[in-house]
């Protein structure tokens, strides 16, 4: 078996280790003797997307993502939408997860129409939302802890088209108000989790990559792998999240 990981703008989109979400997904299929190629798709260059498996896009600054918006509109952000729809796995990190939305209003009040990809907007604000923080992911049957870090001074609500990752336990989440964190539509995963997300985490980690071998060869089983110190790193945090 093999999967096509597709990193898109890693030039601009790229804060915080975001890449490593990249590395780890690799590092869990080639350790399982799955092959894999990744595909860098940086501005400017095209990239067939729909013979990608997994698409990745990180975070990034306004500006950085304002620079994105030329080629989103004339051509990527269409082939983004129709790869979304055909069902290809997606994890968005916080910038490139608002660029899914409708739309994303800055704190000066500059609007950028994004690729409305996922039913939802962000609107920015003076305050920062950051730190570490945790979510409920109950996706899989078993409500899983997810851990991360977040600094994005934007709020994002849903619509009704989108359904929340998760619900924020601590830390603010999509708006610090109405306690959601991230998007779920078909087989993305919005979210604002920097740190990286996936090495941390690494039952998300292998449910990506399950949905992604599903998605292009039917019904598959996963080797397990040792997490043991994985599963550490995830328990510290969660420990020192829920004391405060």
């Amino acid at each position: 078996m093999e999967l096509t990981i597709c990193h898109l703008y890693p030039d601009l989109l790229n804060l915080y280790g975001d890449q490593g979400n990249v590395r780890i997904l690799a590092d869990r299929c080639t350790r399982r003797g799955i092959t894999v190629q990744i595909q860098d798709a940086p501005l400017g260059e095209q990239v067939d997307l729909s013979k990608q498996d997994i698409l990745f896009i990180g975070g990034g600054q306004d500006a950085d993502q304002g620079a994105l918006l030329d080629e989103l509109h004339a051509t990527r952000g269409a082939e983004m939408k129709a790869a979304i729809e055909d069902g290809k796995v997606m994890l968005a990190i916080c910038g490139g997860y608002q660029l899914l939305g409708h739309s994303y209003k800055t704190w000066d009040g500059k609007e950028m129409d994004c690729i409305g990809a996922l039913d939802l907007h962000s609107i920015g604000g003076k305050e920062r939302m950051t730190g570490d923080y945790m979510f409920e992911w109950d996706e899989t049957g078993e409500p899983i802890q997810i851990v991360g870090f977040e600094n994005h001074s934007a709020k994002t609500f849903l619509g009704s088209g989108a359904k929340p990752f998760g619900k924020a336990l601590a830390g603010y989440g999509n708006n610090g108000e109405d306690k959601t964190e991230g998007a779920r539509y078909l087989n993305v995963f919005g979210t604002y989790s920097h740190g990286p997300l996936l090495p941390k985490n690494p039952k998300l980690a292998d449910h990506l990559i399950h949905l992604a071998l599903e998605c292009k060869y039917g019904t598959v089983e996963l080797l397990p792998l040792d997490d043991t110190l994985e599963d550490r790193a995830h328990r510290f945090m969660v420990e020192r999240l829920l004391r405060g």
